[in-house]
């Protein structure tokens, strides 16, 4: 399987009707953002799709562009309204096949009379694809190319998505997060000072977050990133608050 690759994060793919149309909650993208938060990687974006094999494709082949890897969560089962494997196919323009591994390990958890035509289904992957185990009912999932394919079940996908990130991939650098919080202030009138600090400052994450509240306005200046580059920059920010006579509290180490 050769080492672990290093990554800045990942995105996420949830997909089904039931969650766009209320029938279920979504829990995948708590579950992925709790993994990659304890091994210190982002998360990078995360789409809702519906069961629409066109739509699926033209997602993948987009994620399938970027530089960083993604879960995919849902559509992989046996039933009609499972499309992800042949949408995922159809977006690197390869060809479902059965794949031998899995047909010997489903094989040997259901049996030959166990091996419907729905199970046979959900061993049929792209071309190429690897396997992803499944520690709750041994069906595994699959990997291709940058993606990772997991059932739409939590309780299935959460320990599957733990194991792509704890075999293949090393966690991310040491990060710190500071959030200063300037009271009776608006965005608006902050403009020249964001422009400074992001332009001083690429190396770290910057954002603004205004609050109102019931006596006034509260912002939130979020600076996030390596801990040497976060203390650098939010020395200055605190200075040149300070300069301008604003006030604010520091949050976060």
């Amino acid at each position: 399987m050769g080492g672990k690759s290093r990554t800045p994060g990942f995105g996420l793919m949830v997909i089904g009707n039931e969650i766009l149309d209320g029938r279920r909650r979504d829990a995948h993208f708590q579950a992925a953002f709790e993994l990659l938060a304890e091994r210190r990687l982002a998360l990078r974006y995360a789409l809702y799709l519906p069961d629409d094999t066109d739509t699926i494709a033209a997602h993948l082949r987009w994620a399938f562009a970027r530089p960083f890897p993604f879960f995919s969560c849902g559509g992989i089962g046996g039933t009609p309204d499972d499309l992800t494997r042949t949408a995922a196919a159809r977006a690197a323009e390869t060809t479902l096949e059965l794949h031998p591994e899995a047909l010997a390990i489903v094989t040997g958890r259901f049996g030959e009379a166990g091996l419907t035509s729905a199970r046979r289904r959900m061993l049929e992957f792209p071309r190429g694809a690897g396997l992803i185990p499944n520690p709750v009912n041994q069906v595994p999932g699959f990997r291709f190319r940058n993606g990772y394919f997991v059932p739409g079940f939590p309780r299935m996908a959460r320990p599957m998505m733990a194991w792509v990130l704890d075999t293949l991939y090393e966690p991310g650098p040491e990060r710190c997060a500071v959030t200063l919080t300037l009271f009776d202030a608006r965005e608006g009138d902050l403009g020249e000072l964001m422009d400074w600090f992001t332009e001083s400052f690429p190396g770290v994450s910057f954002s603004s977050l205004p609050r109102l509240m019931d006596d006034g306005f509260e912002l939130d200046l979020g600076v996030a990133g390596p801990p040497a580059e976060v203390g650098a920059a939010v020395e200055a920010l605190q200075a040149r608050l300070e300069a301008d006579g604003i006030a604010w509290r520091r949050c976060g180490k």
